[in-house]
């Protein structure tokens, strides 16, 4: 094996040469905001989706944007509001007045990257329907069903203040999203440096393509050979468990402020970013530092906590954090 595994971490560390590229081009407009950019590749090279919750003002848009300039693919941003229909999402059908017959008019979903801005802000129909095409890939109008393009990669996001008047996604839906990513400000260097940057630059900053989607399809391919050891696999049921039956692993003081634990779609997308995260570092193997690194993320839209761990103001971070320091690390 330890040939092999030579031979593959040689392939990946040639195969992933492009992630520096693309840090370094999003790097020219976005300051800092490290994490969020290293997630959104996670995203890409495992074809899942991401939630992103912040603030206004923490360049998410813009973050998303730059990006699909990166990767040369098209982007829409749709906002979401309280009176958008899904036909203004999806499409509909439109009478030709001239052929007196109906027409397919596609709407903005057809995009290789959608950045569905204020997703909570619209009502649960559109939601349903941005939600069908993310986990179908494919979208109905009329009597015809249309692929969506490859790749397809909806990043959706949330402000965590203003709850007034918005549309909680409920906890099936939010289980589609492979990461929820919480954003930070930025430190007082970066947000330095965002003030001198946007105070000078005259005109958009421009970015140049480092990979194309044909690319980014042969990276996953990569990426899903990327070696994962038994160890590894059973830890990261360890961990998915331990949110189910927390007892079991030595944690029965959260038995009661655990309401549900993490769905198998925790244990299938951890190892999945496991996998993209030993290849972005230019590795072919996963470490458990890699399943640590990426557990926040996969976890914390899928542990759903008591009326009683918010009565005794524990929040989900708290509760990753006992899991993470418990559970026997291979």
């Amino acid at each position: 094996m330890s040939f092999n595994l030579t031979e593959m971490n040689e392939r990946i560390r040639q195969e992933s040469s492009f992630i520096s590229g693309i840090r370094m081009e999003v790097g020219k407009v976005i300051v800092g905001q490290n994490h969020m950019v290293d997630r959104l590749i996670i995203g890409m090279l495992c074809n899942g989706h991401i939630l992103l919750e912040g603030v206004p003002g923490l360049a998410k848009s813009l973050t998303v944007s730059t990006l699909a300039k990166v990767i040369h693919t098209s982007f829409r941003r749709i906002q979401f509001t309280p009176d958008l229909l899904p036909a203004d999402l999806i499409g509909t059908m439109i009478y030709n007045q001239k052929s007196g017959a109906f027409e397919t008019k596609k709407g903005p979903i057809f995009s290789n990257i959608i950045l569905a801005d204020e997703i909570n802000r619209s009502p649960a129909k559109v939601q349903s329907a941005l939600l069908e095409a993310m986990q179908e890939r494919q979208v109905t109008i009329g009597e015809n069903t249309h692929r969506l393009d490859d790749p397809f990669l909806v990043l959706a996001t949330q402000n965590p203040i203003e709850q007034e008047g918005t549309y909680p996604l409920p906890e099936a839906q939010v289980d589609r999203f492979m990461l929820k990513v919480v954003i930070s400000y930025p430190n007082k260097e970066e947000e330095l440096e965002i003030m001198k940057r946007m105070a000078t630059t005259n005109g958009e900053i421009v970015v140049n393509p480092i990979i194309s989607p044909e690319d980014l399809k042969r990276a996953r391919k990569v990426v899903n050979d990327v070696y994962i050891d038994e160890k590894i696999n059973r830890y990261i049921l360890d961990i998915v468990f331990a949110t189910r039956e927390p007892q079991a692993y030595k944690l029965s003081d959260l038995s009661p402020l655990i309401h549900y634990g993490a769905s198998p779609r925790a244990s299938i997308f951890l190892a999945m970013a496991g996998k993209a995260k030993a290849f972005i570092q230019g590795r072919g193997y996963v470490t458990p530092e890699d399943i640590r690194d990426v557990v926040w993320d996969i976890l914390r839209h899928r542990i759903i906590l008591t009326f009683e761990a918010e009565a005794e103001e524990v929040n989900v971070e708290n509760v990753i954090q006992r899991i993470i320091d418990t559970v026997e690390v291979p």
